[in-house]
């Protein structure tokens, strides 16, 4: 069964900033039965722009027949905290003034967004969860989760993610967000404020998702002779349309910033200690040409968490291939899930060419 809810939070939610939202709404999906010792769910933290329909953007690893299927577990994947795809965010009414919020909405963290999905589990009644996953973005909300509530999650995987977001990538989503505020829409409070730069915004992320490798196979140009209209050129354009048709500038401005704020030594005694205190089984995922999440980030995570597992691969898509390599990720994972039912420890170095 495959249904979308929504998750209706009768208190306000306290930031990590001090502030609070009132009126919080989860939109989220679920799919598949919760079994009778309630041990058969599987968590999907989501990226940046996707939304809680899993079985939608992670086709091969999720749905019928695949390794993650209703058939056997059951699946949730919630949308998070600023994001368009129904939970509470920038457009949301502010009860407060009538209006939306725009850019009165509060600044929010990575650790806000795992904090929201255990206010999901709570109401769900999820007392354990037999694996968290997430790349990227999502990789960083289910890391902040397992340190957060270390006996709730008994296996975890994160894929190009990182401990820290570094200061290369916070260059890429700072120059992001000069190219939306440079719309001068992006300040007029309506729905469609900043579209242009939104993007720009996204031409600039593509160059860290991929790779010169991936650009110099995909977008080559077979005639010497022209002088303009590039297949480059035209791609970054389209894939920039595309994210303003189904996203929106202020949404992707805080959940920017939401990323840069990824620290999971924040308010702790340091990033290696907060680490150790993830309990839950792991597998790391590193991408060896990944230009946003370097692997030296992945092989960091493994070394400091224990019962850890890494393996790395080599994607043709640099930093997506985290989305489209799913048949290597089906396999890696699959045998990570067996050796972490079957043995104690999982501590292991692998690599895949």
């Amino acid at each position: 069964m495959n249904t979308v809810n929504i998750y209706k939070h009768k208190k306000p939610f306290s930031l990590e900033s001090g502030k609070k939202i009132g009126d919080l709404e989860i939109t989220y999906h679920t799919y598949g039965t919760l079994n009778s010792r309630k041990d058969n769910v599987v968590w999907v933290c989501h990226a940046l722009t996707a939304n809680s329909d899993v079985f939608d953007w992670w086709k091969g690893l999720f749905g019928d027949n695949c390794l993650f299927n209703p058939e056997e577990q059951f699946i949730v994947c919630a949308n998070i905290l600023g994001s368009n795809y129904g939970t509470t965010n920038p457009l949301s009414l502010n009860k407060a003034t009538g209006l939306p919020y725009y850019l009165s909405f509060p600044d929010f963290t990575v650790r806000d967004l795992a904090a929201a999905h255990q206010l999901l589990a709570d109401h769900l009644g999820l007392t354990q969860i037999g694996l968290v996953i997430g790349g990227s973005l999502g990789g960083q909300q289910a890391m902040e989760w397992a340190i957060l509530e270390p006996k709730r999650i008994k296996k975890l995987v994160l894929i190009a993610t990182n401990a820290q977001h570094s200061a290369w990538g916070i260059a890429f989503n700072e120059s992001q967000r000069l190219a939306i505020t440079s719309d001068r829409t992006f300040y007029a409070q309506a729905p469609s404020g900043g579209s242009k730069g939104l993007k720009v915004a996204r031409s600039i992320a593509l160059l860290s998702y991929r790779t010169y490798g991936t650009y110099a196979a995909t977008q080559l140009e077979v005639n010497s002779d022209k002088i303009t209209d590039f297949k480059a050129a035209s791609y970054q354009n389209y894939q920039g349309e595309k994210l303003v048709n189904r996203f929106n500038a202020y949404s992707y401005w805080y959940l920017t910033k939401a990323m840069d704020s990824h620290h999971v030594g924040r308010k702790r005694a340091s990033i290696e200690d907060a680490l150790k205190q993830i309990q839950a089984k792991t597998l790391v995922i590193g991408i060896l040409n990944d230009v946003l999440f370097p692997i030296e980030e992945q092989q960091f995570l493994a070394k400091n968490i224990p019962n850890a597992r890494f393996t790395e691969l080599n994607s043709f898509y640099g930093h997506d291939g985290f989305l489209i390599e799913t048949e290597i990720l089906t396999q890696e994972i699959g045998n990570f899930i067996k050796s972490a039912d079957s043995d104690n420890s999982v501590i292991s170095l692998h690599k895949i060419a």
